[in-house]
């Protein structure tokens, strides 16, 4: 649980670790609303800490240059939090070097009071997350480069190998990254196809900062178009199918990752790449839905191979 106190000392911890942050921002990663934060502002300046306002369309806060305080102690929430941060991105391969994760947890747990330290270590003994990485790591240095290029809206110059091995160079403007079931993925425009697009980080073979800057879309959602370029991203195999469902149950049962939706006369119309299809089969049967394959003619001999084993299986005594 955090107290206004803890909240306080919180912006005091962002205010030291950054040049200059807007208050919107640090709404966001307080899950507050900015009219508190102006608040919390204002209680600092209370304290007599120097922070200081500055104007503008957005507003933003900032310490005088030259103010620090000493590191604060790590509270019981902050150490627990952390800790699960390192072990659960070291499993889903979050960190790019298990070096890096345990180097970390053992700074943390050395500069802890011996009672959080025992309640750190306790989680880290019993913890088991399960899950299974993908293996498709990208290397730590292509992570930092497109972060800070995102961030300081500067255009990068990357080579780009596609699915098919066929290698390109392109400029890119990134928006962010993305990390979702096991992949990293950057969105943003590319120069070279002169449309928005999504690139797999594993994929990246060199990424070059530019000194040119870009204007980011004031409303931009990452994760929302990643979702959306998932389906389109040629694999394999596609797959054009029409589900006898309204559009709005089939936008309940189909993860919006895993296809692009569209009413038709027919019923609603579900396209894809996949690169398995006997997996495919197993979710279109898993949807409890009815359904006619349009094509491949492939997906229908995985269909009735699935049939045949399921009527194995039910036959079996």
């Amino acid at each position: 649980m955090y107290f206004p106190t803890t909240r306080v000392l919180t912006v005091l911890e962002l205010l030291q670790s950054r040049q200059q942050m807007s208050g919107q921002e640090l709404a966001e990663r307080l899950e507050v609303d900015p009219r508190t934060i102006r608040r919390y502002i204002t209680m600092l300046q209370d304290l007599g800490i120097p922070v200081e306002g500055m104007r503008g369309r957005y507003g933003s806060y900032r310490l005088l240059p030259g103010y620090k305080l000493p590191p604060l102690m790590f509270n019981d929430d902050e150490a627990l939090a952390l800790t699960l941060g390192l072990l659960v991105g070291r499993k889903m391969g979050l960190t790019m070097a298990t070096p890096a994760a345990e180097g970390a947890l053992a700074k943390i747990e050395r500069v802890l009071p011996q009672s959080i330290r025992e309640r750190v270590q306790a989680v880290q003994e019993t913890l088991v997350v399960d899950v299974t990485p993908t293996g498709a790591l990208p290397r730590s240095e292509i992570v930092v480069d497109l972060s800070e290029a995102a961030r300081q809206r500067r255009t990068v110059h990357m080579h780009y190998r596609a699915y098919v091995g066929q290698e390109t160079e392109r400029a890119l403007d990134p928006y962010g990254l993305v990390y979702r079931s096991g992949y990293w993925y950057v969105v943003g425009y590319c120069h070279l196809r002169l449309d928005l697009r999504t690139f797999r980080l594993d994929r990246i073979v060199a990424v070059e900062t530019l000194t040119r800057t870009f204007t980011r879309p004031e409303v931009f959602d990452c994760l929302a178009f990643v979702l959306k370029s998932i389906p389109s991203t040629p694999a394999t195999w596609f797959v054009d199918v029409v589900l006898k469902t309204s559009l709005e149950e089939a936008q309940r049962i189909v993860p919006p990752a895993l296809a692009v939706l569209e009413q038709v006369a027919e019923g609603v119309e579900l396209k894809c790449y996949v690169d398995h299809l006997d997996w495919l089969a197993w979710v279109l049967i898993r949807l409890h839905c009815p359904f006619v394959v349009r094509q491949p003619t492939e997906l229908r001999e995985e269909l009735l191979k699935l049939a045949q084993q399921i009527t194995v299986l039910a036959e079996r005594t």
